[in-house]
């Protein structure tokens, strides 16, 4: 039979001080079951310490701590994390519950407290096998236990707990008046190449926390094993090796087409502006959802590189006086006034619409949205800006094109790498854990860049026309001195 225990001790030799919370007799490996039980929250655990739930198989009717071929396992129900703020209406003051317990009052926002983990995930192994004793591997072996049966050794039931099953979004916080907490117990049979493979990767997961990666970056982790399917799983991790490819390859065209860039001829200088603004809002947007890693570092990254775009779009030097900065900017010429005559245009027209939505929105969730602070409300309205109205930023670019009948002076190599990017974007949207308004956002560039392509099949090769670097084919190249 299966029995589930309590208890706050890390190791138990008898019955004292230990609670049974789950029975279950004529325990069937092959058929799987879930259950709900209401386990009691002793004093300790309440005060921020810790609750250990012991999984036992043994004989029926034979106590587990008296049964000699019993197997147990432990698992802490409890973990310690930092508890997320409570968001509140700004203007009001009033919470999203209504009710602010003295705990939260008392305790600092950056100090961890105990969480109650309310899924327990159980296997047994239900395959046959035979190894040879000195071939054994490792990540079964800490598993098993072995009992003497005349002159051969077997071994008892393989108990095992899904630890990827414990996400963060199932924990609960452990008040000091909360005395009984609901815990789900569910069971499923495993197989001997899932178990292996599920071992390796609760330890590749362990290992990221001992590097220093939070229980949030952890979590994600996690969650691509557990919500996604297998063969969709192996799909992802070959589409994402060729994001990073595609990532590096379009980050480093990016930094090749502005640093050989001597003129903005064709070129949206606001287009830039917004690019640099925008990317900057979304990776403090990112930063303050505490979105996962695998979103924030690429978004970090393309922040400065638009910083720097700014500073050679607008031709910027700095200069230092001592400790005191000067910035200089450089003169325009013709062309590149003619092009910044059809930027302000664009942008003209572009204002009437973008404006009053941006400032609207912003009003309508202050009235009705609760948000941590301030800034938290500051920064969301920028980005739902960002966001819903961003792309309208892309279209001065595309007015410039149209006005010149010419897109040479687009960085074509970089867009086309972003582009691939932006498809499979498409896919991780589905995948990752991130705001709704930045999975939106994936869709959206899919139809801008679609734009830009038929602009580039629109205005063909002239050799008249302002290449990539500010040069024409009919111009003689300087020579050098």
């Amino acid at each position: 039979q299966l029995s589930v225990y309590t208890t706050t001790r890390s190791n138990i030799g008898a019955e004292s001080n230990i609670d049974l919370v789950l029975n279950v007799e004529d325990f069937d490996i092959e058929s799987k079951f879930e259950r709900t039980v209401n386990v009691s929250v002793p004093k300790k655990t309440r005060n921020n310490g810790t609750l250990y739930a012991y999984i036992f198989l043994h004989h029926a009717g034979i106590l587990p701590w008296h049964d000699g071929k019993q197997v147990h396992i432990v698992s802490p129900l409890t973990t310690y994390m930092v508890p997320k703020p409570e968001e509140i209406n700004l203007l009001t003051g009033e919470s999203a519950t209504q009710q602010i317990e003295a705990e939260k009052q008392t305790n600092a926002l950056d100090e961890p407290v105990s969480h109650w983990r309310s899924r327990l995930t159980l296997n047994v192994m239900v395959e046959d096998f035979v190894f040879d004793g000195s071939s054994l591997p490792a990540d079964v072996h800490r598993y098993m236990k072995m009992v003497q049966l005349g002159k051969t050794v077997h071994y008892l039931p393989i108990l095992f707990i899904d630890q990827l099953s414990n996400r963060v979004k199932d924990l609960m916080v452990i008040n000091r008046s909360t005395t009984e907490l609901p815990l789900t117990v569910s069971y499923d049979k495993i197989s001997l190449g899932k178990l292996r493979f599920w071992i390796h990767m609760q330890d590749a997961v362990y290992s990221l926390q001992q590097f220093g990666f939070s229980e949030k970056d952890a979590d994600e982790v996690k969650g691509i094993f557990v919500d996604t399917n297998l063969y969709f799983l192996a799909l992802t991790f070959f589409v994402a090796a060729f994001h990073l490819l595609f990532d590096f390859l379009a980050f480093k065209n990016d930094i090749s087409f502005w640093k050989k860039k001597r003129s903005m001829t064709g070129m949206s200088t606001k287009a830039v502006l917004w690019r640099c603004f925008s990317t900057v809002v979304i990776f403090l947007f990112l930063l303050d959802e505490q979105t996962s890693l695998l979103v924030l570092i690429p978004a970090g990254i393309g922040a400065v590189i638009e910083l720097w775009k700014v500073k050679k779009a607008l031709k910027m030097t700095i200069k230092w006086q001592g400790l005191r900065p000067k910035i200089q900017f450089g003169t325009s010429n013709d062309s590149e006034k003619k092009t910044e005559e059809y930027d302000t245009q664009a942008m003209k027209y572009l204002s009437y619409l973008l404006y009053p939505l941006c400032i609207g929105g912003a009003g309508y969730s202050l009235l009705n949205v609760k948000y941590k602070s301030w800034y938290s409300w500051l920064i969301n309205s920028f980005v739902n800006g960002v966001y819903a109205f961003g792309f309208l930023f892309m279209l001065p670019q595309l007015f410039v094109n149209y006005k010149m009948k010419s897109v040479a002076h687009l960085p074509w190599k970089a867009f086309t790498y972003k582009a691939f990017n932006t498809f499979i974007d498409d896919i991780f949207a589905f995948i990752i854990t991130m705001p709704t308004s930045h999975r939106l956002a994936c869709f959206r560039d899919d139809v801008v860049f679609l734009v830009y392509l038929y602009q580039r099949w629109l205005y063909p090769v002239d050799k008249s026309r302002v290449n990539e670097y500010g040069e024409s084919y009919e111009e003689k190249p300087k020579k050098k001195s």
